[in-house]
């Protein structure tokens, strides 16, 4: 039955964010995107509230975004510290939130037990879910806007259903380039068939007849103005990169990035040898030989991951060259099939005292 009528009353939404997952889809299209843009917080809440008018046929006027919640695992402030303008960055996302009139929720990082990565969320889901369907009843949400893709979610959008609140599911189906170190960005089919509205938004920013406030969902790229062809530009980054990778233990910094941008031939293959491997956080370091490329970081292929972990410190290996936002890193590390006569030399203590940060 259609509410627009003289009598029309307040279409109440309520969003929810996901942030892991939000922050993954923004990263993609800042990156890999041919937009080279990160999405808009006020773009994207001008889209939804055009979405509502559009699907419950009431006036734009009368649909008004009254609460929305973004909830993520966060580090320590000593965890923070380790990783590169990490405390910067939070506070500055921290800061479009807050003029966003986003309310946050975070809860600690803990240490990751499966070994794919150093740190996880951990009951971030648990509130997620709660604080929505405690909110759906005391506000009376008419529509909550889920912006996830976790099927874990399942059980909260059928007790909205259950309340008559009529779910939005906004959600990305995304695959990263293949020589990018990332797992695609995926969405639960259940959640999109509970869903009172599922929109694929993927879909919907790959059509060419963009509306305005499509448009408007990115901000306006810092690249959009420069004049070189996109040929003669760096190469496109890759993901991977951790800023708690292998310090030496005199405390001085990884050197890993000193070689000169774009020295590298794509796909050719060069020889080398793992100084430093954690099989446990999937990472490691390796020296080109010839002096080629010095302290290049690597890491578990997830598509390959038997090939990271079949090898030990000292292997020799063959590589390809890479680069991500700070700078080369090694991809494709396998076992080589030749030897390499090297000078004896003793080791020294530093040698027995590398690890992660």
């Amino acid at each position: 039955m259609s509410l627009n009528t003289h009598d029309n009353k307040l279409i109440k939404i309520g969003i929810f964010y996901d942030g892991g997952y939000f922050a993954r889809v923004s990263h993609y299209y800042r990156h890999y995107d041919q937009r080279r843009s990160r999405i808009s917080i006020k773009g994207l809440h001008e889209f939804i509230r055009d979405k509502v008018h559009e699907l419950e046929d009431v006036e734009k006027n009368y649909c008004q975004i009254v609460d929305a919640h973004y909830f993520r695992g966060r580090f320590s402030a000593y965890e923070a510290a380790k990783r590169p303008n990490q405390l910067f960055n939070e506070r500055l996302f921290d800061d479009v939130l807050m003029y966003g009139n986003i309310v946050t929720h975070y809860l600690p990082m803990v240490a990751d037990k499966t070994g794919r990565r150093d740190m996880s969320e951990k009951g971030i889901d648990v509130w997620f879910a709660l604080e929505a369907y405690e909110l759906a009843i005391l506000k009376r949400f008419n529509v909550v806007v889920l912006i996830t893709g976790d099927g874990d979610h399942l059980p909260l959008l059928r007790k909205l259903n259950a309340l008559g609140t009529r779910v939005m599911l906004l959600y990305w189906d995304i695959e990263f380039p293949t020589d990018v170190i990332e797992k695609p960005i995926r969405t639960s089919q259940t959640l999109i068939n509970e869903a009172t509205y599922e929109i694929n938004m993927v879909n919907i920013l790959n059509n060419r007849k963009l509306t305005p406030s499509v448009e408007n969902i990115f901000l306006e790229s810092e690249e959009s103005n420069r004049e070189e062809d996109e040929s003669s530009r760096s190469p496109r980054p890759t993901l991977g990169y951790r800023s708690d990778a292998y310090q030496p233990a005199n405390g001085s910094q990884p050197q890993p990035y000193t070689n000169t941008p774009g020295t590298a031939v794509p796909g050719k293959k060069y020889r080398g040898k793992v100084i430093h491997i954690d099989h446990q956080k999937g990472i490691g370091n390796l020296n080109g030989l010839d002096n080629e490329y010095a302290n290049l970081i690597f890491f578990r292929n997830f598509r390959e991951p038997e090939s990271f972990d079949e090898l030990q410190k000292y292997d020799q290996v063959e590589f390809e060259v890479s680069r991500n936002l700070k700078g080369e890193l090694a991809v494709n590390v396998r076992l080589a099939d030749y030897e390499v006569e090297e000078p004896e030399t003793e080791s020294t203590p530093q040698d027995e005292e590398e690890q992660v940060s």
